[in-house]
């Protein structure tokens, strides 16, 4: 299916039913992701054992257009497919996002009734699952992170994520430096929020998710994983079903 969202980027979605019909989860991957990437879809499988699942590719992102803003205009991206969710039926909504993806949809949900790019976020979740957020930006204090933001600020990088990882990245800086994941959290109250990180997380390390627990004045809800590194690889088919019940629970049937 193809969604538009609010500033006029074409996306593309897969929409996995249920035989529950009462909530969906909006899958949001990470950067250099999509929906065909190996983990991205096993993590879809398998939360489409449990509950529908419709799966979209960000913005620069697989198979959708424009540019990925690496955190800036994605809440759009996340904003149109809540909406979509809402428009196949369901009467609630869970998104769940990955790296990237989670700071997404804490922004998402933070900003509700509020622009950005000059656009209103129109279409709160019902819940928010975030896996493997960083909590403030510009974040480079780790070998991994520098390598992203290579690919990010540099002409060079920006060709090898075009050219080899498929990912199309805008060019220029942010105009506005946009609300941090952390002080999105500080928004989200009352949406219920659950937190994911893996305690051996190559690109944020424990203080992330600890920055947000704690951001969320004790809102949030946070699972450290023993042993588990960083988004979708990392993520365990036990820690999928893990959230899928998490989410049920949320959501009784």
């Amino acid at each position: 299916m193809k969604l538009r969202t609010a500033d006029g980027v074409l996306l593309h979605a897969d929409h996995r039913p249920h035989e529950r019909t009462d909530v969906c989860v909006v899958l949001a991957h990470g950067f250099t992701n999509h929906t065909r990437t190996p983990h991205v879809r096993r993590i879809g499988d398998g939360l489409g054992q449990y509950l529908p699942v419709l799966a979209y590719d960000g913005r620069g992102h697989g198979r959708s257009g424009g540019h990925s803003t690496v955190g800036d205009r994605e809440p759009l991206d996340v904003d149109v497919a809540v909406a979509a969710a809402r428009q196949l039926g369901y009467e609630r909504v869970v998104t769940c996002g990955w790296s990237l993806g989670a700071s997404n949809v804490l922004r998402h949900a933070g900003l509700r009734g509020r622009e950005v790019g000059g656009h209103l976020i129109r279409n709160p979740p019902d819940a928010v699952v975030s896996v493997s957020a960083l909590s403030r930006w510009y974040y480079r204090d780790t070998v991994a992170m520098r390598r992203v933001h290579y690919a990010i600020e540099r002409r060079a990088g920006r060709a090898f994520a075009r050219t080899i990882l498929g990912t199309r990245i805008w060019h220029e800086d942010w105009e506005v430096l946009p609300l941090s994941p952390a002080q999105a959290v500080a928004l989200i109250a009352p949406i219920p929020l659950l937190l994911i990180h893996g305690d051996k997380d190559a690109y944020f390390p424990v203080d992330h998710p600890e920055a947000l627990l704690e951001a969320s004045g004790g809102h949030a809800e946070l699972w450290l994983e023993a042993g588990m590194g960083h988004a979708e690889k990392a993520t365990s088919p036990d820690l999928v079903a893990r959230i899928a019940a998490h989410i049920a629970g949320l959501v009784p049937a």
